[in-house]
């Protein structure tokens, strides 16, 4: 009886693979938080009383612990049925606790520090303590038993952490890291193993859409710095430039995204001979993809506030950095839905890169108009070798 009430919770061959509105529901949060996440970044950046790299360093680690979050959840709502009331439970909570995070983040190094760990540790701790009562007698039951004792261990840095301000960095540094290989290398026990992402089973083409989804959710608060932005500025025809330009970067970072391979993600885990292989590979993919959309919305905001002049010291990391990471990324998620590398994209990288000292000479206008150049090579060459040809259909190697 026990073993069948677990069962239940667990996706079915019935289950719908799209993802539910509770779910979309919940991805309002990490619009939210994303923009947190990048304002604080751009203050970062823009504040001369401040030490730019360890501030810098703090927020990537703010960002890198709502990554882990959302897509912890993510994998939840592929393995379990989203529709029972213990899952939709699980997500709305976690929902909660994120948007505490989320809050927290413009302070979360000073007075808020104990409010994003709080909210944290609720999720990461939470989220399998309630699975395993939940889950009873059920063999699964075993992955989240794991899962928790690694929570647990990364719990007490976090929480000191957040209560010792002079060894809040080191020891929060600690326990991001210790949730990150935990994750990597299965969560193993001494005597019981591992038991990796990549050997769960899993609803690929949900796990695709949620992953299509986040980046959206990125690329949706790129909008947002760009609106709010520009809505706030003196209006002028460098500004109106740089507005669109700055718009042009982000609907070419979509079409460079979906042109192919982001359409048949979904297919191409579903047809994969290990779906959980090709999604974990993929969920680290799109960290970095996302990493670089937000890297160009900060971007984005230091060339409309200053379109014609100098803006802050090391813009080009942002204007030119962040989409020469997403390509970067993007190779790579070109090699895992059909075995090659993408040479259109490495040499986007390269231009990006070589292109660094040239911009450094040029308003930041200039800079930004550099990127979109080269985005437009690329996506252009796309289209072309896309002409008149079949679908392709994936062939991962993973």
């Amino acid at each position: 009886m026990a073993d069948e009430r677990g069962a239940a919770l667990l996706r079915g061959g019935v289950s719908s693979p799209r993802a539910t509105f509770l779910e979309l529901f919940f991805d309002l949060v990490f619009v939210f938080a994303l923009t947190r996440v990048s304002q604080r970044l751009i203050d970062d950046v823009t504040a001369s009383d401040r030490d730019v790299l360890r501030e810098t360093a703090q927020t990537v680690l703010l960002f890198l612990a709502l990554w882990l979050v959302w897509s912890m959840t993510a994998w939840v709502t592929s393995r379990y049925e989203p529709d029972r009331a213990a899952i939709q439970f699980v997500v709305v909570a976690s929902m909660f606790a994120s948007m505490v995070m989320a809050i927290a983040v413009p302070r979360a190094f000073a007075e808020r520090a104990l409010l994003f760990a709080l909210g944290y540790v609720a999720i990461q701790v939470g989220r399998p303590l309630f699975l395993t009562l939940a889950l009873r007698g059920h063999p699964r039951r075993s992955v989240t038993v794991r899962i928790l004792f690694w929570a647990a261990a990364s719990a007490v840095p976090w929480l000191v952490g957040a209560l010792l301000p002079a060894a809040r960095p080191a020891l929060w540094t600690l326990a991001l890291a210790w949730d990150y290989v935990g994750l990597a290398l299965g969560w193993p026990l001494p005597g019981r193993g591992s038991a990796r992402a990549s050997g769960w089973a899993v609803t690929g083409e949900h796990l695709a859409e949620r992953y299509q989804q986040f980046f959206l959710i990125a690329l949706g608060e790129t909008i947002l710095v760009i609106g709010l932005t520009y809505s706030g500025e003196e209006f002028s025809s460098a500004g109106a430039l740089a507005f669109t330009l700055s718009f042009l970067t982000t609907a070419l970072l979509w079409w460079i995204y979906f042109q192919r391979a982001g359409h048949v993600l979904a297919e191409a885990i579903k047809v994969a001979r290990s779906p959980g292989v090709l999604g974990e590979s993929a969920a680290w993919t799109h960290l970095v993809i996302v990493a670089g959309v937000l890297l160009t919305g900060v971007g984005y905001e230091l060339v409309i506030a200053h379109p014609g002049g100098q803006t802050a010291p090391g813009w080009p990391v942002f204007v030119l950095g962040g989409p020469a990471l997403f390509l970067a990324a993007r190779a790579r998620f070109e090699y895992e839905i059909f075995g090659r590398v993408s040479r259109s994209r490495l040499i986007g990288v390269v231009l990006l890169v070589g292109l660094t000292p040239v911009a450094l000479r040029l308003p930041a206008i200039g800079g930004l108009g550099l990127g979109v150049l080269v985005l437009a090579g690329i996506a252009v060459g796309d289209a072309q070798r896309a002409r008149g040809r079949p679908l392709e259909r994936p062939a991962s190697p993973l």
